[in-house]
């Protein structure tokens, strides 16, 4: 019997690849194949993503150029998921009335039922979830955690793999729609975390990142009253034979607690690795955010960061032209960007979001063409900053995972030594030459060139490949004991 096939597109964030990973999982075992192209496909998918505007352009121009072919082809299924369907469900029926499915964020393990609804009745399924105006209960229910069995083949690659450790979040900052389009924050059951994390591991996973909307907010409760933090959490699942990589994001500043820094300190396969959001360094600009510190705070808590964990590597996100921004409230986002030392920054342009407070409640009153100018002028400093970080490794040499070809390399066919890419263990992008064997392997790399984004290096061909964690955590060559490589962190575990 020929087998239906599946096309499904994703944007925006980890958590979005992960959901799409996770519904190809669900409908391989439904009797789907996945495709490439969307026009041979019998069900074509669309993940969404309500950040930003763009994003949802973008899919709108999609759905528009498969309005003819949805008139050809009629008995085609076509489906908005995520969380534009959680937002925009009556905009899109508007917009892109060939839609046959709009299923939200908390929604999705429906997917294979309202498919099959689709073929049985050729009518719109559309599956939401609660709004957060209604009882905190209710709408957690609404909000399922989806997390059936992996499909190895949506990962990034074969031996890296996203785990999320939570859904939703309770943060509220006005310029996001995240706190309505994933619900209330959820803290998943460790136990059922280090079971997928097992699993991975079985599959041949070798690093997993841990998400989470606000990822240092894990906190799951105990019988004994007490509740179980990220830091045990990492501790729990450190010792999973065959992971050797631990990452997580994206960090809250105010949840960023001394005993997940040490957790990051003293438990090797976690990476020396911290991305927390400043989105300003002007305080007015964060309070009309909602976003719960001052600047003063964010830069203490970049100096206990290093304090702690003196390899660590930061980077952060920064928005422009928020409401209100004046000149001078940019030039202290410019001032915390020359001083805090981030390995790298991403930068973007507010775009207002319907739904949200900042929508509600302030003008977008920076005109288009200062969001570009400072866009481009704190990218920049950053770019510089970068360049100044980087440079700091030529010398010196670097444990790297290989995650495969280099994107130059991906555009030409060789079987002999090519330039590959991989990452350390504080997530510098490295670009070497090398035997497509190495792929999945940790090779020893000496760097001995540096741009703002990229740190060039050779392979050490007398190496052995895949070095203790003990050694591996001092990722340049920095010297870590073996005493602070056996050190334990946090409280009893469950």
């Amino acid at each position: 019997m020929t087998k239906k096939k599946l096309y499904i597109e994703t944007v925006g964030c980890q958590m979005n690849v992960l959901d799409s990973e996770l519904v190809v999982g669900s409908l391989r075992r439904q009797g789907f194949e996945l495709t490439h192209e969307a026009e041979s496909a019998d069900v074509i998918l669309f993940n969404t993503c309500s950040v930003r505007q763009h994003a949802e352009d973008k899919i709108y121009s999609q759905l528009g150029r498969l309005r003819g072919h949805k008139r050809s082809h009629p008995e085609k299924i076509i489906g908005v998921l995520g969380c534009m369907a959680q937002k925009d469900q009556e905009l899109i029926r508007r917009r892109a009335p060939h839609v046959d499915i709009i299923c939200g964020t908390g929604q999705l393990a429906r997917l294979p039922g309202l498919i099959a609804e689709v073929n049985k009745t050729g009518d719109l399924q559309v599956a939401v979830s609660l709004e957060r105006t209604e009882a905190r209960a209710e709408v957690e229910r609404s909000f399922t955690s989806y997390d059936p069995l992996r499909d190895p083949s949506m990962r990034p690659s074969p031996f890296q793999a996203y785990v999320r450790i939570m859904i939703g979040c309770d943060k509220f900052c006005t310029y996001c729609i995240v706190p309505s389009v994933r619900g209330p924050a959820q803290s998943r059951p460790p136990e059922h975390i280090a079971a997928e994390v097992k699993q991975l591991a079985d599959e041949g996973c070798k690093e997993v990142t841990l998400l989470g909307q606000t990822v240092n907010s894990y906190k799951y409760p105990q019988g004994d009253g007490r509740r179980l933090r990220l830091s045990d959490l990492l501790a729990r699942i450190h010792d999973t034979r065959g992971i050797e990589r631990i990452k997580f994001i994206t960090n809250f500043p105010k949840d960023m607690t001394d005993d997940l820094l040490q957790a990051v300190r003293d438990l090797p396969k976690v990476c020396s690795y911290l991305h927390v959001p400043a989105q300003s360094g002007c305080n007015e600009v964060l309070r009309r955010m909602k976003r719960q510190y001052t600047v003063e705070f964010y830069r203490d808590m970049l100096a206990r960061c290093r304090e702690i964990v003196p390899d660590v590597a930061i980077s952060s996100d920064f928005i422009v032209g928020f409401c209100g921004e004046t000149e001078e409230s940019f030039e202290r986002s410019s001032a915390l960007v020359r001083d805090g030392g981030f390995k790298n920054s991403f930068i973007f342009k507010y775009s207002p979001r319907p739904g949200t407070k900042g929508h509600e409640l302030f003008a977008d009153d920076v005109p288009e063409d200062v969001k570009k100018r400072r866009n481009n002028d704190l990218l920049a400093i950053q770019n510089a900053v970068s360049l100044r970080d980087h440079l700091q490794f030529v010398g010196r040499r670097a444990q790297v995972l290989v995650e495969g070809l280099s994107k130059s390399a991906q555009k030409r066919e060789s079987k002999g030594p090519t330039q590959l890419t991989g990452r350390t263990m504080t997530d510098h992008i490295v670009v070497f030459d090398g035997n497509q064997r190495l792929i999945g392997q940790t090779a020893t790399v000496d760097i001995v060139e540096a741009t703002s984004f990229t740190l060039f290096g050779e392979v050490v061909t007398d190496a052995r490949i895949g070095v203790d964690r003990e050694q591996e955590k001092s990722d340049i060559s920095w010297e870590v004991s073996r005493s602070a490589a056996t050190r334990r962190i946090g409280l009893p575990l469950v």
